[in-house]
């Protein structure tokens, strides 16, 4: 179902823009954590890992792509700021 997947698109965009604000040394430690966190986390509550626990190959990348769509658009808007 197309819901079950907007927690981790969703999770994943506001990490990647939370990421934005952060120090460039910091960002993929505290990334990585959260995008495998709230990738389980999606997995869980979903409650695809009754099926079977393979969903996380889904979940993560999925948080991963949207936090980098996010982070992405933390630094346009930074840099449209800059140019105006």
């Amino acid at each position: 179902m197309i819901v079950e997947e907007l927690l981790p698109v969703a999770s994943g965009f506001v990490i990647g823009l939370i990421l934005g604000l952060l120090r460039p040394s910091v960002r993929v430690p505290i990334g990585a954590f959260l995008i495998v966190a709230l990738g389980v986390l999606a997995t869980v509550v979903s409650g695809e890992y009754r099926i079977s626990w393979s969903f996380l190959l889904i979940d993560i990348p999925l948080v991963a792509v949207s936090a980098a769509a996010g982070l992405f658009l933390t630094h346009r808007l930074r840099w449209a700021s800059r140019e105006s």
